[in-house]
């Protein structure tokens, strides 16, 4: 049974954080309007999960390490898994997740996850910390999966927000193929104009939307003029975007790593996006998100 949520939090934002998975369940503002899903179970009941030890969806489930196949769901299994909170204060909170016999029998590796979330004024800052504490390389991949409320409690229609991203973005994206959850062979034209993005429901009738050039470490989500998110992602060079059509938010997903390209049956360390972490190192991914007035 998972522990009671912990909330953090400061004058002008609050967190509440599930230990299962070191999932953000909600963050409001200083006037306590919720920033996130709502999490109705018609769409997806998910509202932050963290992508570990792999981000996206393994051919077949599973993925090839010396010449053997191991099971692996989509987006890794840190987020079915209770964390410990080891540290903790009023205004920050780490959790911690390290490799036992049931993530050893899909992933045969000597890991730390650390994920702290704190909180600066109208800042959350969520910091993953992977760390290798075996003997042989360990390949791997991480990323973000929140869902924003769409729309954002500072009015505004739907059809007003915006992703303005730091840059323009006009190179090709990619989406998702013709076998479920891995990813097209080919490039789709940017949605993308400038650096705006203006996003529709329909967009996402073919699932995600996925930049693998991107030039940006950073968006702004809302509605131009007025009070949104900025997000910053400095540490993960790709993103992705997606929502079931129609449901009241917008994941903004930062990632290290990417799922299958469809018909992949390679190697783990082929796959696209995987990292190479030795012995005794660490590897950290930060992303915030802030509160900014319009």
């Amino acid at each position: 049974m998972a522990d009671e949520f912990i909330g953090i939090g400061s004058d002008a934002l609050s967190a509440s954080i599930n230990p299962l998975g070191a999932e953000l369940w909600s963050l409001k503002d200083g006037q306590g309007r919720e920033l996130m899903t709502d999490a109705d179970p018609r769409w997806w009941t998910g509202h932050a999960p963290l992508l570990f030890p792999f981000v996206g969806r393994s051919r077949g489930d599973v993925y090839r390490f010396q010449g053997r196949e191991y099971p692996m769901p989509q987006h890794g299994f840190a987020r079915q898994r209770n964390f410990a909170a080891v540290e903790r204060s009023a205004e920050a909170v780490t959790f911690r997740l390290e490799a036992d016999a049931d993530t050893r029998a899909a992933y045969p590796f000597d890991f730390r996850l650390d994920m702290r979330f704190a909180i600066e004024g109208a800042t959350l800052r969520m910091t993953g910390t992977v760390g290798n504490l075996g003997a042989a390389d360990m390949p791997f991949s991480f990323g973000y999966h929140p869902a924003f409320a769409w729309p954002l409690p500072y009015g505004g229609a739907v059809e007003a927000h915006r992703v303005l991203f730091e840059k323009a973005e006009p190179a090709p994206i990619r989406k998702v193929g013709a076998e479920p959850g891995l990813i097209a062979l080919e490039s789709a034209a940017s949605p993308v104009e400038g650096n705006a993005l203006a996003p529709t429901h329909a967009m996402f009738e073919g699932d995600a939307l996925i930049w693998d050039r991107l030039e940006s470490s950073g968006l702004f989500w809302g509605v131009p003029g007025r009070t949104g998110l900025k997000i910053d992602f400095p540490d993960t060079p790709w993103l992705g975007l997606w929502q079931k059509p129609g449901a009241h938010y917008l994941c903004v997903e930062p990632w290290a790593g990417m799922a299958d390209p469809v018909g992949f049956t390679g190697d783990v360390w082929g796959k696209q996006g995987i990292m190479r972490l030795a012995r005794g190192e660490e590897q950290q991914f930060r992303m915030d998100v802030t509160v900014v007035e319009g």
